[in-house]
């Protein structure tokens, strides 16, 4: 039992000896009396010491359970009565290191009987990795929740499930810092009213933010999120406009800077930085919007283990616009550009320059995926008008004058040119009144009138679909099950094609051997063809165009099959082949087969040099052409309207058109890749060549004499096995890009090169990658289109994904892979 007295004037205590008096400090005084009673005295000039008394003692009830005190809360709680005295602000820190678990209840407890005018603040840290009890750190943070003002919760094995408890209760701190493996979602429901800054530096199973992350922290000004795995460009920026205060940002650090604020190197143009990481040191400054200072230590090399993927020290020109040679003459001719246009002053320029070397210097640590894009700094900029630093480098008027200039010369902010996201209510009822004020013309501009005004009100309706979609619509369609021998199977699809006239058919090929039909609006099975023998790959599918009922598929061991999906029900899966399968001889490694526009003749080309052509009405070889090329020929490609022109990609760098109608010695032309080629389709007004090199090296050709028309200028990854593949949406409007080794498509005007979109997949977890291993646009909906993705996982598995980017299915059941699915191939389109 303890009494408290306090005489703010007692100099002196008299004592019997036999009770015992110690002075625990200064102004307290413990007198044990008999009968098990204790007498506290505070003496010193300050009545507001109660609290502060129950605080020191609470170690008492440890004795009473013969356990020692604490001596970090101890002397946490003379820190604070020592603010106090000076009548300064008062901050307890709880330093969770420096904690046992039967310390959690006493310092609840103190907690909890504090009122605001003992404590100012709380904060709780931690200094380095420990094994604590999730469910006592918890209740300690919320016992403390109203009076939080740091929370710093770094290296700590904690469970995604603590974590969610965590962010969905919300907190009432200024300053929050996670750093773990766990949070792999930034799922933060919970009300941050308070927040002004958050650090999720090196939680390095964040990939991407969703639509309403940060919705619950209206105040936040102060975002850090170096060596995360965040990646998407469009998607981030989309979450973080939604923060209306945010005006420091950073994905990298310079390793001189604690916090988000500009580098105080950066103005005196230093030449480096020192190579070293930080910890907490838990020294306040008096200001109250300002977080814990910190002290450099030399611990790099404990982060290197956690974010090997992601730690490099590159130059800023490396990881900007500036990365590759052309970059570096674009960003200076789009500087002399805003000078000439008077944007800033010629005398500016100068100063300019040595901002742009100054910027050189900078070194980048712990840089996120996002930093790797060309033209990142550039994008954000732009993309974010309020910003004032990123990446611990301030940005200036001229900085942003030279990001718009960029970002409208190499990015499309919505489709069509369209300027502004509008509603589709606005498009709707503007296009109805302007149809109600349309003057009585005669009947044939009439027609025109109102077909290129249809043909305009279709786009600016895609363009506010898109520009209010950044999270399209994601949905698996390859995931159907079937029967075979009293045992539930799913299909490993291989290779697809969208039906030419029916929209709401498909067929894929599987790595067995299957070809399967599918009604993918609905998921029902339309038609199923079992594997003929060994089971083999389906590299080539191609559907008749007169005859749409029937569908050519060609397998990696050469058989050609022709099958017509009218003559055979679905579930008959098990009956021999009849009338309805026609088989072809044989084209050994083939890897892809093409019919072309009457439906007469057919191309294959395979792992060889050579390429054949089939009749398709009577079966026969028709000729084979022997080394076209110096490499294999991966795909051999018909025109859309014309049947006797063909172009041929090879691995040999080079693509080459044919003519059928003239002797196969010597091609119409011939155009060079600086890499192997992948493949090559025409544009579907034949206009055009769409050429796809390995590694990202993406090309427009005129198709008339192989001509340059866009080189779309997407990065290499440095990989020789990023085997890319691209194709024609919307007409030709757009391509859709993607690789094998990596997990995005990217989306491009194909008249101006510019960016529109990149479309980024992921499994569940870091180790569940997925890959595009092939994709097509859907030809009846525009920005509507099919990937198959595989993963990498050994259990050689794919599946194909629709992806709608007028709609929206934010963090929808059908978005999340958790399958493991297989690698990636090189051979086919």
């Amino acid at each position: 039992m303890y009494i408290y007295l306090i005489f703010p004037h007692l100099q002196s205590i008299q004592y019997h000896t036999n009770h015992s008096l110690k002075f625990l400090s200064s102004h307290i005084v413990l007198l044990s009396l008999s009968g098990g009673f204790v007498w506290v005295f505070a003496v010193g000039e300050s009545s507001s010491f109660k609290h502060i008394i129950s605080m020191e003692f609470q170690s008492l009830e440890s004795r009473k359970h013969k356990l020692q005190p604490n001596p970090a809360i101890l002397c946490s709680l003379s820190k604070v009565k020592q603010q106090k005295s000076f009548q300064r602000r008062s901050h307890l820190v709880v330093v969770l290191d420096h904690l046992k678990d039967v310390d959690f209840l006493p310092l609840i407890d103190v907690i909890d009987s504090m009122s605001s005018s003992d404590i100012d603040a709380v904060d709780i840290l931690n200094e380095s990795p420990c094994i604590l009890n999730e469910d006592q750190v918890l209740s300690l943070i919320c016992a403390a929740n109203q009076k939080l003002h740091t929370v710093s919760l770094q290296d700590l094995p904690f469970t995604k499930h603590f974590l969610r408890d965590l962010v969905r209760s919300g907190l009432a701190c200024r300053v929050l810092k996670l750093s773990s493996s766990s949070v792999q979602k930034l799922d933060m429901v919970g009300r941050f009213m308070q927040l002004q800054k958050l650090n999720l530096d090196f939680c390095t199973s964040l990939s991407s933010l969703h639509k309403d992350c940060f919705s619950h922290m209206p105040n936040l000004m102060h975002l850090s999120m170096c060596g995360t795995r965040i990646s998407n460009l469009w998607t981030t920026t989309a979450a973080l406009s939604k923060l209306p205060f945010l005006i420091e940002l950073r994905f990298q650090n310079c390793l001189c800077c604690e916090d988000t604020g500009p580098c105080p190197g950066y103005p005196r143009g230093r030449s480096g930085f020192c190579v070293t990481m930080t910890d907490y040191h838990h020294e306040y400054d008096s200001s109250e919007n300002r977080g814990p200072q910190r002290e450099i230590k030399n611990s790099f090399e404990n982060r290197v283990g956690v974010c090997s993927g992601h730690l490099k020290s590159l130059s800023l020109l490396e990881i900007s616009s500036d990365t590759h040679c052309d970059s570096k003459s674009d960003y200076f001719n789009v500087k002399n550009e805003v000078l000439h246009n008077d944007f800033c002053a010629q005398d500016d320029f100068s100063e300019n320059l040595k901002d742009s070397t100054a910027r050189k210097k900078y070194i980048s640590h712990h840089a996120s995926p996002i930093c790797f894009e060309k033209h990142y700094r550039e994008f954000m900029v732009a993309s974010l008008p309020s910003l004032e630093v990123l990446d611990n480098l301030p940005i200036g008027r001229k900085d942003r004058e030279v990001a718009k200039a960029i970002y409208s010369k190499h990015f499309e902010y919505l489709p069509y040119k369209r300027q502004e996201v509008r509603s589709t209510y606005q498009i709707l009822h503007n296009r109805e009144i302007a149809s109600g004020c349309v003057p009585r013309i005669s009947s044939k501009l009439k027609r025109s009138s109102v077909h290129g005004s249809n043909h305009s009100f279709s786009r600016s309706l895609c363009a506010a679909k898109l520009g209010a979609s950044p999270w399209p619509h994601l949905h698996p369609i390859s995931n159907i099950g079937y029967v075979s021998d009293e045992e539930i199977k799913t299909f490993r699809p291989r290779q697809f094609e969208y039906h030419p006239s029916d929209s709401s058919h498909m067929a894929f090929g599987t790595l067995d051997g299957e070809v399967v039909v599918i009604n993918h609006e609905n998921g029902n099975l339309v038609y199923y063809l079992p594997p003929l023998g060994v089971s083999n790959s389906i590299l080539g599918l191609c559907w008749l165009k007169k005859y749409p009922s029937k569908v050519l598929a060609g397998s990696d061991n050469g058989l050609l099959r022709l099958f017509d999906i009218s003559n055979t029900s679905p579930k008959d899966t098990d009956t021999p082949y009849g009338h309805d399968v026609f088989t072809f001889e044989r084209f050994g490694q083939l890897t892809s087969v093409h019919v072309n526009a009457t439906d007469e003749q057919f191309l294959v080309s395979g792992y060889t040099r050579n390429v054949a052509l089939y009749d398709i009405g009577t079966g026969r070889l028709l000729q084979l052409f022997n080394n076209l090329h110096q490499e294999p020929i991966n795909v051999a490609k018909f025109a859309y309207h014309s049947p006797f022109m063909f172009a041929t990609s090879s691995f040999d760098h080079d693509v080459k058109m044919w003519d059928l109608r003239q002797r196969m010695v010597r091609p119409c032309y011939s155009a060079t890749s600086s890499r192997g080629n992948v493949m090559v389709c025409f544009s579907p007004d034949d206009q055009y060549l769409l050429v796809s090199a390995i590694d990202n090296e993406v090309k427009q050709l005129f198709a008339v004499d192989g001509t340059l028309n866009t080189d779309f200028g997407i990065p290499s990854s440095g990989s020789s096995h990023n085997y890319t593949r691209s194709y024609y949406m919307n007409g030709t409007d757009y391509i859709i890009t993607g690789s094998s080794d990596e997990h995005v498509v990217r989306i491009c005007c194909a008249q101006t090169g510019r960016r529109l979109r990149d479309i980024y997949f992921e499994g569940r977890g870091s180790e569940k990658a997925m890959f595009v291993q092939s994709l097509r646009g859907d030809p009846f909906r525009p920005f509507n289109m099919s990937i198959l993705a595989s993963y990498a996982q050994s259990s050689s598995k794919c599946e194909i994904i629709k992806v709608n980017l007028l709609a929206s299915c934010e963090d929808s059941e059908e978005d999340s892979y958790s399958q493991q699915l297989g690698p990636s191939f090189s051979l086919g389109g």
